[in-house]
């Protein structure tokens, strides 16, 4: 819901570029590394959404397209919307080391961002504090606040907001920081002072687009979903397509594979949230180890965490085509115990892996 306006003091009383100084502060005391503020006018990002739709690459995720012009117009989603506040929080862990588990077959990689809890449990709570924390100033104003959560164009309006530039694999890049953070924003009536927008440092570089396993980023800043591993571990529901599953590799949800060799992201900073520490050994757990998960294990182990949301067979599908790219035949065994007790989705995804592992693995000729 927009909270309406009855405010203690009147829009006379209020010093905007106090305040906006003052909520800037505010959220770097609640964990927020950068905070920013941005009009509403999102018409080129606009243009560029209804393209990339045109072309299908948003694949299975018709909720691009089914809220209309919303996602592009927050007036249109909240009325009375003026200012976007966009804030961003660092997630990555310390000590992690995700390039030594993404080479290691027989290792489970998961997208560093899903390791610990929900994102949008923490941020959403953090946001909440930083709306009462201003209401405690001025009284009542008009807010929502949104994680990822709402037909919101969250990675334009940050980079309206001048938290960082788009890179060619989509992300937001901050030169101080590279691009290993969450976004979060508030929509808001407040005629908060505007930021202005960093210019962007890509230069030449396609250090991105040259490491994507499946080349789903088919232009600098355009990526087709269709081919992506975070779509197709994640968003996608069905069989993965056959062509793209040795190019999968071991990513069971998601893929950090462009943001693991931006040249920015070594200034990025271990995050201090111990919300988004790894839970039960996500960060160097065996493919092996996570697909012998009974489905009660699963939820349990996945309790308020983003990886749930995937359900049972979707992970057991993605663990065992990561399986069949393992070549460890020590993993036929295992994959051919839940052959027999497996959803039909699963099931066939189990016999390609077994194939596979059997085609790496073939039998000595005893003559």
């Amino acid at each position: 819901m927009f909270y309406s306006r009855t405010m203690t003091k009147s829009t006379h009383e209020i010093d905007y570029c106090k305040l906006t100084r003052d909520i800037k502060r505010w959220a770097q005391a609640l964990g927020f590394q950068k905070t920013g503020i941005t009009d509403i006018q999102l018409d080129t990002a606009e243009q560029q959404l209804q393209q990339w739709i045109a072309d299908g690459h948003h694949g299975e995720m018709d909720y691009m397209w089914r809220h209309g012009t919303k996602r592009s117009h927050p007036e249109q989603l909240v009325p009375g919307t003026r200012r976007v506040i966009s804030l961003r929080m660092d997630y990555l862990p310390p000590d992690d080391d995700p390039v030594q588990v993404q080479q290691n077959p027989a290792a489970a990689f998961v997208s560093r961002y899903a390791l610990g809890r929900d994102y949008h449990k923490t941020l959403r709570k953090r946001l909440q504090q930083l709306v009462n924390r201003i209401t405690r100033e001025i009284g009542e104003f008009g807010y929502r606040v949104f994680v990822d959560s709402a037909p919101v164009l969250e990675k334009p309006l940050a980079v309206k907001a001048g938290l960082g530039w788009m890179g060619k694999h989509s992300n937001i890049i901050a030169r101080d920081a590279g691009s290993w953070f969450f976004l979060g924003e508030i929509y808001t009536d407040l005629p908060l002072p505007l930021d202005t927008e960093v210019s962007e440092h890509c230069g030449r570089c396609t250090d991105c687009i040259d490491i994507c396993p499946t080349r789903a980023i088919v232009r600098p800043y355009v990526v087709d979903a269709r081919r992506c591993i975070s779509y197709l571990t994640i968003e996608h529901a069905g069989e993965i397509p056959e062509p793209l599953r040795p190019l999968i590799g071991n990513h069971v949800y998601g893929c950090d594979d462009c943001m693991l060799v931006c040249p920015w992201n070594r200034f990025a900073r271990p995050t201090p949230e111990r919300d988004f520490l790894p839970r039960h050994d996500l960060d160097s757990a065996t493919l092996v180890s996570l697909f012998e998960w009974q489905e009660a294990e699963f939820y349990r182990n996945t309790e308020g965490s983003a990886i749930r949301r995937i359900g049972y067979p979707r992970w057991q599908r993605n663990l065992a085509v990561a399986l069949g790219n393992s070549k460890d035949p020590g993993a036929v065994p295992v994959l051919q115990n839940r052959l027999s007790s497996s959803e039909p989705l699963v099931r066939q995804h189990i016999e390609w892996a077994i194939e596979q592992l059997g085609a790496a693995n073939p039998s000595p000729n005893p003559g």
